[in-house]
């Protein structure tokens, strides 16, 4: 099928280019800002992990900076400018901004919007303290000029292997990690220094020269009780759950560490309903059966957590964190984010 469909990725790949070419020339208006925006994007559709590289950042600058994440909101049923308070849920500002809010809203200002350079002058204007925003999926949204672009590449799915759609999960061609001031090649095994040597020599087939590359690992936490007031369970027998792009490395682990009676895979940004309540329900064992989900489901899968058929299950859900491959990497990136804060950024 790929190959048939190569002719409609050469036409969107196109359409791509011809986008990207009007905003490049100026001939389609850039806003700047005065204050650093950092935006975390990908070339891929979905399962890079753009959410804990953004959790990375903040844990990284809230100490220090007024920080404040602005992210489309995808999923959710709403539409306009939304600052992300105690009324905040899924469905009003999205799944990954809800964790955002959730896990750091003491020390950040989630906020959701289409149109970033209208949410960012808002931004600026409700809160003129804010020292720097971080844009979350922002890599092909080109009317706002960030003062840094990371660019995540999955290794799974390195983008020098893959297509722009419909023939490959590109959202532009390969030629567009160009825009790039520094790429991360994120869920890496240990890779040798020749491997990742060999890897960067691919990528830098469409990368400017001299753009820093980082290696980062997926890092899972101790499972968490969705209801510390509730069942605890023994973890000994799971039942997964998961609605992420790429629920792979999800799965390995739990198989790792637990006895894994089944995954249910639900499509991306799953909203959980009844149904699957029920066809959650049919799967479980026994009392001893423990449910265990991403952290990002469990935002999602919310609402059901004190169903009363839920009552004798134990639900947990499984925190993730990112690593740097060697400590020495992790401290060219810090310093490199911070660098942002030093400099006069456009002149």
């Amino acid at each position: 099928m790929q190959f048939f469909l190569l002719p409609f990725s050469w036409l969107y790949g196109f359409v791509t280019d011809c986008r990207n070419y009007l905003y490049d020339s100026e001939c389609w208006k850039t806003t700047l800002f005065d204050k650093p925006i950092i935006n975390v994007g990908n070339l891929t559709v979905g399962g890079t992990g753009k959410s804990p590289h953004v959790e990375y950042l903040i844990r990284l600058l809230k100490d220090k900076y007024e920080v404040a994440t602005l992210s489309r909101g995808y999923g959710r049923k709403t539409k306009g400018f939304i600052h992300a308070d105690t009324s905040a849920n899924a469905k009003k500002i999205g799944d990954e901004p809800l964790q955002f809010y959730q896990k750091f809203k003491n020390d950040v200002d989630v906020y959701v919007g289409e149109n970033r350079v209208e949410a960012l002058q808002k931004i600026f204007t409700e809160n003129p303290k804010t020292d720097v925003v971080i844009l979350d999926d922002a890599f092909q949204h080109r009317p706002v000029k960030s003062s840094l672009n990371l660019l995540l590449v999955d290794y799974s799915r390195p983008i020098d292997k893959d297509y722009p759609f419909p023939a490959g999960r590109l959202r532009e061609r390969r030629h567009g990690a160009k825009r790039a001031d520094a790429v991360i090649v994120t869920k890496c095994p240990d890779l040798s220094i020749d491997e990742r040597s060999q890897l960067k020599l691919r990528l830098n087939n469409y990368l400017e020269n001299n753009i820093p590359i980082f290696f980062t690992k997926i890092l899972y936490g101790k499972p968490q009780n969705c209801r510390s007031e509730i069942k605890n369970g023994d973890l000994q027998k799971v039942l997964l759950l998961s609605g992420i792009a790429n629920p792979k490395p999800f799965e390995e682990y739990a198989k790792a560490n637990f006895e894994v009676i089944e995954h249910l895979i639900y499509k991306d940004h799953h909203d959980f309903s009844e149904k699957d309540l029920e066809e959650i329900l049919a799967k479980i064992q026994d009392d001893s059966t423990t449910i265990l989900m991403t952290e990002k489901d469990m935002v999602k899968f919310k609402p059901f957590l004190n169903h009363s058929l839920l009552a004798n299950t134990a639900l947990y859900y499984l925190p993730i964190e990112i690593g740097f491959l060697e400590d020495s990497m992790k401290k060219d990136f810090d310093e490199m984010i911070f660098s942002q804060f030093e400099k006069t950024i456009y002149k």
